[in-house]
């Protein structure tokens, strides 16, 4: 029999290019460490492979062909957020999904169970950060505060499928609300604040011209706006390197290229892609106020999606290049996609070419469930706007039937309990997975030898607060 150690290695070495090991180790797996959450934000191409093995089993039912549709991939609590519609070219904030890095045809039942795992894992989580299990840096933990527990984990879990179910019903009575976003909450909902951060972080909010992605990533001096100097996240270029990528991916701009840098330690799951950031705008700016004639484009190597390495013949449309398919898939799940978002092959390698939100916000899972009152009312309260988001953005997978709905909306219902008993039992299996790679990495020097597999190396984080800005 194969042992966990080998699955778990070979599985992160085919989207990592590299496996945990006493020899070498990404510094994408070191983040894993951190905790269960983190190891299952790293890891979406195992979750698959535990599926197409039998390991986690879902209700088959549900795994008809009407259930299929454009999938997130990577469905979790942190991958939903604010954004501005048509990327860094609207002003419009929403609430949605804003990981499309998975995205691919698959089944709406994995997206449901990837979001109830996570669920599951914050949990988890958050009784370990006060227990001490587990550290972080991105919140000050304090004797005040509380985490939630499984009773408030099964309620979101209800919540969650709720939501995503009546979404559902709503669109077999009128189509149109497909076409539907979450813009607004209400004054004591956990999202308002930062919904209403996000919004002055648009262009022509209160907040734009310091506190956007756009204004906190650049400077402008002796007439020139350019990036920042940030050694932690941004890297400058060869000139033959830049001269490369400006010749290369200029025709797929909108306007003059600015400035160019490579991108450092962005992210979880593709933490070890390479990326660069290119600052598009006008070539004469006259002072900071033309901020927002400018915006950030990203060109990304792209992977191929996590479920398609696990089930390559769930739909043709899966067997484009990566980068195409995530763009493709992108466009769909979005009302409004980004209006700058293609695919290039360069080097022999896909990628992404897609701007970034000035807006761009999320609620950190720390924040999440850790609150000095009533914590489980807040995770509810989250777990209810992802299944609406969710519904919205599986429903326009297809625009014009609904036979996608109908499916969902009746089967759900009979097989709720059993999806929800699946993934509650599978994130065990996730916990242990994350003790496993714990100890495979600090084989390796990585993580000093005094600590246990469930203490793991932390990072340092500069930014704090409730809303992440990415």
């Amino acid at each position: 029999m194969i042992s966990r150690q080998s699955i778990l290695s070979t599985q992160l070495s085919l989207t990592d290019g590299v496996a945990p090991s006493p020899v070498k180790t990404l510094d994408k797996h070191i983040k894993m460490t951190l905790n269960p959450y983190q190891f299952y934000r790293g890891s979406a191409q195992l979750f698959y492979a535990d599926l197409a093995t039998g390991i986690l089993t879902l209700p088959d039912m549900l795994l008809a062909g009407p259930g299929k549709t454009i999938i997130m991939g990577d469905c979790h609590l942190a991958n939903f957020g604010f954004l501005t519609e048509e990327g860094s070219h609207g002003d419009q904030v929403i609430f949605s999904p804003n990981d499309f890095d998975d995205a691919c045809v698959g089944y709406g039942i994995w997206d449901l169970a990837r979001f109830l795992i996570s669920l599951s894992l914050a949990g988890d989580l958050g009784r370990g950060l006060l227990t001490g299990q587990y550290l972080t840096d991105e919140i000050e933990i304090t004797d005040d505060l509380k985490s939630i527990q499984e009773d408030d984990v099964k309620a979101a879990c209800k919540t969650f499928l709720s939501a995503y179910r009546d979404a559902l019903k709503r669109i077999l009575k009128d189509e149109d609300v497909r076409y539907q976003v979450l813009k607004k909450f209400d004054h004591d909902h956990v999202l308002n604040a930062c919904c209403r951060k996000a919004a002055k972080r648009a262009a022509g909010g209160d907040d734009f011209y310091t506190k956007s992605q756009l204004a906190k990533s650049t400077v402008f001096e002796d007439g020139k706006l350019r990036f920042t100097e940030n050694p932690f996240k941004y890297k400058r270029l060869h000139e033959k390197d830049y001269l490369a990528l400006e010749t290369t991916f200029r025709p797929y701009l909108d306007d003059e290229i600015l400035d160019i840098v490579a991108r450092l330690g962005a992210g979880i799951g593709a933490n070890h892609a390479k990326r660069y950031y290119f600052l598009v705008g006008p070539a004469e700016l006259h002072d900071i106020h033309d901020l927002s004639l400018c915006h950030i484009v990203e060109v990304k190597q792209q992977c191929p999606a996590s479920p398609t390495l696990a089930f390559p013949d769930v739909s043709p449309v899966n067997t484009l290049n990566p980068a195409h398919l995530a763009a493709n898939c992108q466009r769909q799940l979005q009302r409004r996609p980004d209006l700058l978002l293609d695919e290039v092959v360069w080097r022999k390698k896909q990628w992404l070419v897609r701007s970034r939100h000035h807006a761009r916000l999320s609620v950190k899972p720390e924040s999440l469930i850790l609150q000095k009152k009533h914590p489980g009312e807040a995770f509810c309260q989250y777990a209810n706007a992802c299944g609406i988001a969710l519904a919205l953005a599986h429903s326009r997978g297809d625009r014009r039937s609904v036979r996608f709905e109908h499916f969902m909306v009746e089967l759900l219902p009979e097989h709720d309990k059993a999806l929800t008993d699946a993934c509650l039992e599978y994130s065990e299996q996730v916990i242990q997975d994350h003790a496993l790679l714990c100890d495979i990495i600090r084989l390796s020097g990585h993580i000093s030898p005094h600590k246990s597999a469930t203490e793991p190396t932390v990072h340092n984080c500069p930014t704090r607060g409730t809303c992440l800005p990415y």
